[in-house]
């Protein structure tokens, strides 16, 4: 066994049913340009499966020193948020660095989150990189904005001590969607100092996507309800600084078409699904400006350009009737 007083952090990778990634993110994990006896990795298995039992037990006998890397199901809780608690409170380190089982670390990233951690932050935050096909799709784009985020648990670097103080990740967050910035914004107001890593880099490479795959997206937004409820100021400093008026108008064209056309107010839903069209084609055309101008990607435009914005404020009502907080 390696002496916990050698470890100097503990690299957490929270999985669910994705052996493929996470083989390839260990192996970029085993290849650290930090000495394999400063660190440790500690895998939480979230959908807890002998495939993957048996995938991290093959490299740690790969020749690194045991406990290189360890192996935690995870069957408490749902979510990464649960699984990164239970990886970090049984983290033998003082600084623990999250990453995720579909990233790709550079061989520098612990020496460099290690360095910048030297300062005496209570966080640090690396870069994450996603490279990008020459013209990407709407929602390439979009999971690209990844990069700009300002705390992202796919790269970021927090001292232990820090992460007891605020009580690690709240668990209510049961998807992979605001409980990164559910944590930061706990560490912001407990006045934990958190700097700018840019030396450690993680790439993160899109994977391939279902046809109209941002429907499915919409169901994390209900917890932007918990995250608003948690935290009103800095979510409207940081997050959205006001409600999604976009959306909220195309659905209340939307339904007013629907009442009145019932109603039998014929003119009156008439302008209401013109005001509904106008309002979707401008957000069709919005997104089509940004993005690749193929058969494909402009059929998935003009689906979720109309489903988009009622699915979003279908779920955060559904969020708002489970958190008991206005519309973010």
């Amino acid at each position: 066994m390696t002496d916990s007083m050698n470890v100097n952090i503990s690299v957490i990778v929270p999985t669910y049913r994705r052996p493929d990634l996470l083989a390839r993110c260990l192996t970029a994990l085993l290849h650290q340009s930090a000495p394999a006896q400063t660190y440790e990795i500690v895998v939480c298995d979230d959908g807890p499966s002998a495939q993957v039992k048996d995938l991290v037990l093959e490299f740690s006998a790969s020749g690194h020193k045991p406990p290189l890397i360890r192996y935690i199901a995870v069957t408490a809780t749902q979510g990464p948020a649960g699984a990164r608690n239970a990886g970090w409170r049984a983290a033998r380190a003082p600084i623990i660095a999250f990453t995720d089982d579909d990233t790709i670390p550079d061989a520098g990233w612990l020496e460099a989150g290690l360095q910048a951690m030297e300062e005496g932050a209570a966080a640090a935050v690396g870069r994450i990189v996603m490279p990008l096909p020459e013209n990407p799709s709407d929602y390439e784009n979009d999971a690209a904005r990844l990069q700009q985020a300002e705390f992202v648990t796919a790269n970021c670097f927090v001292r232990r001590e820090a992460l007891a103080m605020v009580g690690g990740f709240d668990e209510g967050f049961t998807l992979a969607w605001r409980e990164d910035s559910d944590l930061h914004f706990s560490l912001l107001k407990n006045g934990c100092r958190i700097i700018s890593a840019p030396q450690a880099i993680v790439t993160h490479p899109l994977r391939p996507a279902h046809f109209a795959a941002g429907l499915a997206m919409q169901k994390k937004v209900m917890f932007d309800v918990l995250l608003y409820r948690k935290h009103p100021e800095l979510y409207r400093q940081r997050i959205r600084k006001a409600p999604p008026w976009l959306y909220l108008s195309i659905t209340a064209c939307l339904l007013g078409a629907v009442v009145f056309f019932l109603a039998g107010r014929t003119e009156l839903a008439e302008a209401a699904a013109y005001l509904w069209l106008v309002l979707s084609l401008y957000f069709f055309l919005y997104r089509l400006s940004r993005s690749s101008l193929d058969m494909r990607n402009i059929s998935e435009l003009l689906v979720t350009s109309i489903l988009i914005p009622p699915l979003s404020i279908f779920w955060r009502l559904v969020g708002a009737a489970r958190f008991g907080r206005a519309l973010p």
